[in-house]
This record gives C-alpha cells, sequence and structure tokens, in this order.
C-alpha cells in the first residue's frame, strides 16, 4: 500500500492512539501526586507517533526504518513503565493499556521501499523481515 502522509500509516494511527489512552490512563485520580511517572510515561506514549512521523517526513527508506526502531523502543519503554505501575499499590489495572502496546511494536518494522512520484516521493509498507531490511545497510558508524 502506498502512503503520501505519516497519518495515513496504520503504525502511526496506533501509536496515536496508545498516546491518547495514555492520557486518558495519566488523568485519572490514582495519578494526582505522581507527577514524574506521569510525565515519564506520557512523554513515552507520545514519543512513538511522533518518531513515525519524523522518519516518513525526512523522505528516505533509511531514515523511516531508523525513526521506526527509535519508536518500538519508545514503545517498549511505556510497556516496561506500565509493568511497573501494575506492582504499585493504587494504581489502576492496566491490562488494556498493555495490550495497546502490542499492534504498535509489531507494525513498527516493515517492509518500506521507496517510488519516484516527483520529487517526494511515496512509500509502500508491507511484510518484509527486519533481517532483510537490516542487510541492506552499509558499514559506519551507529
Amino acid at each position: 500500500m502506498k502512503y503520501n502522509r505519516f497519518e495515513e500509516l496504520p503504525v502511526w494511527q496506533a501509536g496515536i492512539d496508545l498516546a491518547a489512552e495514555i492520557y486518558a490512563m495519566t488523568a485519572k485520580p490514582e495519578f494526582k501526586n505522581r507527577y514524574s511517572l506521569r510525565d515519564k510515561i506520557e512523554r513515552a506514549g507520545v514519543s512513538v507517533s511522533n518518531n513515525i512521523a519524523e522518519g516518513f517526513e525526512r523522505g528516505t527508506n533509511q531514515e523511516l526504518l531508523t525513526f521506526l526502531y527509535i519508536a518500538r523502543g519508545s514503545a517498549g519503554e511505556v510497556r516496561s513503565m506500565l509493568c511497573l505501575l501494575q506492582r504499585i499499590p493504587g494504581i489502576c489495572d492496566l491490562e488494556s493499556e498493555i495490550s495497546l502496546l502490542t499492534p504498535a511494536r509489531s507494525a513498527a518494522p516493515g517492509r518500506v521501499r521507496r517510488r519516484r512520484s516527483g520529487s517526494r516521493g511515496v512509500r509502500e509498507a508491507g511484510p518484509r523481515s527486519v533481517a532483510g531490511a537490516r542487510r541492506g545497510r552499509r558499514g559506519g558508524g551507529g
């Protein structure tokens, strides 16, 4: 499928849904006096969709793939924090919030290829393994 805007990407849509759910969760009274935890999980949640958008807007497949991996890392950070919050007495049940991370995490490292469409190009995502995408990388600093 071809994508002209990051808002069309299913993985971005899952990421923005995740951020909205995190903000809804942290608006609950249980988070009232937990400022640092609330701030940290909100920032990590927003980072998922923001990194996908940034990678897409950079215009190259390699940068998009790099930012998809960064977004996946942010999703892992959110999931880890949700697991911690479940162990803290007085925090609500977070099973549904944890399950939201599965689609965002699994969709992030998809196949991406560039098709010429004027000077900008259109990205296309499909089912290619992460290992296959990595084989195309050149050596060098990281």
